[in-house]
């Protein structure tokens, strides 16, 4: 049986160092998303969004395992894509406004008509919330600074800063959404310790 590790395929995606930030050109890849806002830390949605995608995920795999493509894979971590129709929101702290994209990057096999196959076979075991929110599109960034932020969430501020300073350093400038991908599992992973990739695209 074949074995596949997108992680390793897409190291420079997905293996920053903490000791630096980097440019990198994201190409198109297909996720599975679900769209969302409110504050992730007290909005039912984003929990809900959570719970939806990780059942697909791990159906498609076992799936593909089990199939006649027969290969075995990872399912890759959860990232995000945040925004504001208020970007000061951001600095001012009322997460309340925070839009968010939820998403698990698929391997370039994966088909729309697995996806629904799979989706149908969740539907009938764990019935989540927001299954029927989960879609399967292609995202590409294109040009982004990168680096490996370890902590929580609440004190990753400086490290956002630093990527956006080397951003204009480098005579670019911001566009699209912040990008984070979360390499660690919160629930078994002490806050300290927590291994946030923080991305941003750039002009």
């Amino acid at each position: 049986m074949e074995k596949i590790d997108c992680k390793k395929q897409f190291k420079h995606l997905y293996g920053p160092s903490t000791k630096e930030i980097v440019c990198v050109d994201v190409p198109a890849m297909n996720f599975l998303m679900v769209d969302g806002e409110g504050d992730p830390n007290t909005s039912q949605s984003f929990s809900d969004a959570i719970e939806a995608l990780y059942p697909v995920s791990y159906t498609l795999k076992f799936m593909v395992k089990k199939g006649p493509l027969a290969i075995d894979y990872g399912v890759m971590p959860l990232e995000a894509v945040w925004w504001s129709d208020d970007m000061t929101a951001f600095s001012t702290g009322n997460k309340d406004a925070w839009k968010w994209t939820l998403m698990i990057m698929q391997p370039e096999f994966i088909t729309r008509e697995m996806v629904k196959e799979a989706m149908v076979e969740v539907a009938k075991k764990k019935k989540p919330v927001s299954l029927s929110l989960v879609r399967f599109d292609a995202f590409r960034e294109g040009k982004a600074a990168q680096t490996l932020y370890i902590g929580p969430f609440s004190e990753e501020g400086p490290t956002i800063e630093k990527v956006h300073l080397f951003i204009a350093e480098n005579g670019s400038q911001r566009v699209g959404k912040h990008h984070e991908i979360y390499l660690s599992d919160p629930r078994r992973t002490a806050p300290e310790k927590w291994k946030t990739i923080v991305r941003q695209p750039m002009s």
